[in-house]
């Protein structure tokens, strides 16, 4: 059974002050199911006067949930992981629909880690600390205050709307401030579920706000609020430049994660096996529409004829079907717009480069969806465009090297530094790995796990700031100086000190 989004919730999906309202600016939007083309939900867009209404309510909500202590938030927190828990089902469902996804893919792995995230910033919220007191100035003690920012402006992407709704609202929360999220307008579901759960749990209205419209018009206008004091975006690196564009104007504080491309290095040590089991998973993951999935395999020489004709040999027995069907491993793309994009990256490479397996859409009962083979590219320069760009579809590029130098040279050799793997049994070679790789994340011998204590964000142009663990909390909090003069009296010389004499 699928998600009855538009029964479910009509045509309102704007989430402000608490309840579910209608878009003002005029203009509707369809969500597609990507699988089969067809329209599973209408509504009415978000315009600036809905943004304004939702800051609005953010801002009168933020000095009392500002104020509540660490242990009220953090029961809310844990009462909100319980709600979603509930409804763990229904999260999966909307997801697989608004984006394609198996539903195994959601039920094991979105809704779980969104529950999980959930849990983990409900315990962290009463961990928020500042610095040690200490008299650092003779008769002067002073400490550091961790305070909470105000209202947060936060722009998620289409690829994980859940998770990504999660990584947004919950560090920002958790540390006491409000929230006004902007989901893609291809898929504002989970969003909108996500909102209705934080209220089912107690958390006050206005903590917790949903606006659902384009970029151009309520994106441009969060970012530019003068009302919001951060703002935070993950998607392109070309849309993030734009956000800092805006954001810069009022000088607000910036969390950006973009892009990716990320390496998937093999060291002729490695478990060839187990290297192209990761190399599948790790580039097909989310039919490959994740920045920090596999793109790039870069395999020494010894090992390359052999893993590019596994990998290629496992690509071929992964099955493409209807998200909701059990035995699926593959859904499509977000949109056919998306698989004519990915398409047209392997279409020109054909000219420079020579696809092993794939690089076609299906036929048959799946010519309706955005349905796209998983592919293998190998033989491409270096300074490609298929190396160096981010395709966002179910496309690894395999390159050889020859020494260690080389293959981490190559590894970094593009505009991104989101996440990269490596893959040795040597514990020497893979700690030099991890050391000279610039990338946010580098994984030894796996690719694509992530955990809520642990930080995700990038370098280079995959921006900057973190995403879950503690670390996310340096974000979504700013840090004051307090001091104070321990003598009884107050020095009554003290401009003397500071003028001279007069």
């Amino acid at each position: 059974m699928q998600f009855p989004a538009q029964e479910r919730f009509g045509d309102g999906a704007q989430f402000i002050a608490g309840r579910l309202t209608h878009g003002t600016s005029g203009a509707t939007h369809a969500v597609v199911d990507p699988a089969t083309g067809t329209d599973a939900y209408t509504y009415e867009l978000a315009g600036t006067e809905d943004v304004d209404a939702a800051v609005a309510a953010a801002r009168a909500a933020f000095p009392g949930w500002a104020g509540a202590t660490p242990a009220e938030r953090s029961d809310a927190l844990h009462r909100f992981a319980a709600r979603l828990a509930d409804r763990a089902d229904e999260l999966a469902r909307a997801e697989s629909l608004q984006c394609g996804k198996p539903l195994k893919l959601t039920r094991e792995f979105d809704v779980p880690g969104t529950i999980d995230n959930t849990a983990f910033f409900a315990g962290a919220a009463r961990h928020l600390q500042g610095q040690s007191a200490g008299e650092y100035s003779g008769d002067h003690t002073s400490y550091v205050r961790r305070e909470a920012i105000g209202v947060v402006g936060s722009i998620a992407p289409w690829n994980y709307p859940l998770q990504m709704a999660a990584w947004k609202i919950l560090p920002a929360i958790a540390a006491g401030n409000t929230i006004v999220l902007k989901p893609a307008e291809l898929t504002p579901l989970t969003s909108l579920l996500f909102a209705e759960a934080a209220t089912e749990a107690g958390i006050p209205d206005g903590v917790v706000n949903i606006v659902t419209g384009t970029g151009r018009v309520a994106g441009e206008h969060l970012v530019g609020h003068p009302d919001v004091a951060m703002t935070s975006f993950t998607g392109s690196t070309a849309v993030g430049k734009r956000v800092a564009e805006v954001a810069t104007a009022t000088v607000k504080r910036l969390h950006l994660e973009l892009g990716g491309k990320a390496p998937f290095v093999v060291f002729d040590d490695a478990d060839v096996e187990a290297a192209a089991n990761g190399a599948v998973a790790g580039a097909l993951i989310n039919t490959g529409q994740d920045c920090t999935a596999a793109t790039r395999a870069y395999v020494q020489r010894p090992l390359y004829e052999a893993f590019v004709e596994r990998t290629a040999a496992l690509m071929e027995t992964v099955r493409l079907g209807d998200p909701f069907a059990p035995g699926t491993d593959l859904g499509p793309l977000i949109s056919h717009a998306q698989r004519d994009r990915v398409a047209g990256f392997v279409d020109r490479a054909r000219a420079y480069a020579r696809v092993v397996t794939g690089g076609e859409a299906p036929g048959g009962d799946l010519a309706k969806g955005a349905y796209y083979r998983p592919t293998l590219v190998v033989d491409a320069p270096q300074d490609s465009e298929i190396v160096q760009a981010e395709i966002f579809g179910p496309v690894l590029v395999v390159l050889p090297f020859d020494t260690d130098e080389e293959g981490i040279r190559l590894a970094n050799d593009t505009p991104y530094g989101l996440a990269a793997s490596a893959w040795s049994r040597d514990v020497y070679r893979a700690n030099r790995a991890t050391r000279e790789i610039k990338a946010g994340c580098v994984w030894i011998n796996d690719h694509i796990p992530i955990i809520s204590e642990m930080p995700h964000g990038g370098a280079k142009q995959s921006g900057f700031g973190k995403d879950m663990s503690m670390y996310s909390f340096e974000e979504y909090t700013q840090i004051k100086h307090v001091m104070f003069d321990n003598t009884a009296v107050a020095r009554k010389d003290w401009h003397r000190t500071v003028f001279g004499d007069r």
